[in-house]
């Protein structure tokens, strides 16, 4: 749940702010890590949706439909909530499904807890054997909660694209933002100022190297998160928490520069 007086006090930082955000971080590891190390003890393991993770959406006789991709950690996974169609792939389907009139045929692959290396290591290459036109990648707050390189991420987020566009030319790809963590009332302080600062680097990062791609687009930062957007662990999207990400990432999408190429 969101903070309602954060709601329109979303920190900034500069470049050079953003570019101490590991530094700082690795400064207050003594207060952090105790206050992460008490955080995993008290919030409840949620299990990822069970399979399968994958299904349609639209009309069945759409010669042509999207065939699209979810990759990422715990989001892809569908932790939150207990049906996979619920979750993220399942909710952007139908919310592309609803703006477009267009048959949606979705996949999820990742893991929860996976960071942009592990997607690399051991999901990327078996989740691009498939037909794939719409990839839609999720990632980036285990490698903040992980204090991974700003650099070390960009350099992860760029093989991932490559490999994308590499093995599938046409498709598109959309790349979620990452966890507005100030607005994680769950979190303590300076943890939470603390992750979301870094968080904020790595994104930049990889807003920049996806903003110069053609056929890629990534989100803005996300609106307010509403009263009943989290999941019991008050961490991970529930149900409504998806379906509201759905709704606002595809919307972005559709009035993107790369809307047009989703036509094809």
């Amino acid at each position: 749940m969101s903070d309602p007086h954060d709601q329109h006090d979303r920190p900034t930082f500069s470049r050079d702010g953003l570019a101490v955000s590991r530094a700082v971080a690795l400064a207050l590891a003594p207060v952090i890590v105790p206050q992460s190390r008490e955080l995993r003890e008290r919030i409840p393991i949620l299990p990822e949706a069970p399979g399968p993770w994958r299904g349609a959406t639209g009309d069945k006789s759409d010669a042509h439909p999207v065939r699209m991709l979810v990759l990422g950690d715990s989001t892809a996974a569908g932790v939150g909530v207990d049906d996979a169609a619920a979750g993220l792939g399942g909710q952007l389907a139908r919310a592309l499904t609803e703006a477009t009139d267009r048959r949606v045929l979705w996949r999820a692959s990742g893991r929860s807890g996976a960071t942009a290396r592990d997607l690399i290591g051991r999901y990327l290459r078996p989740a691009l054997r498939e037909q794939t036109t719409l990839v839609f990648l999720s990632v980036g707050a285990n490698d903040a909660l992980a204090v991974r390189s700003a650099r070390g991420f960009r350099r992860d987020v760029a093989h991932i694209v490559d490999r994308v566009f590499d093995a599938h030319p046409d498709a598109v790809l959309l790349m979620s933002s990452l966890p507005a963590f100030f607005r994680f009332r769950g979190l303590p302080e300076p943890l939470r100022s603390t992750l979301y600062r870094h968080s904020q680097a790595l994104e930049h990062e990889a807003r920049d190297l996806i903003d110069a791609h053609p056929r890629a687009h990534m989100s803005p930062p996300p609106p307010p998160y509403t009263e009943g957007f989290f999941a019991v662990d008050e961490f991970h999207p529930g149900a409504q928490g998806y379906r509201e990400w759905a709704d606002f990432a595809v919307a972005d999408a559709l009035a993107s520069p790369v809307a047009d190429l989703l036509d094809d």
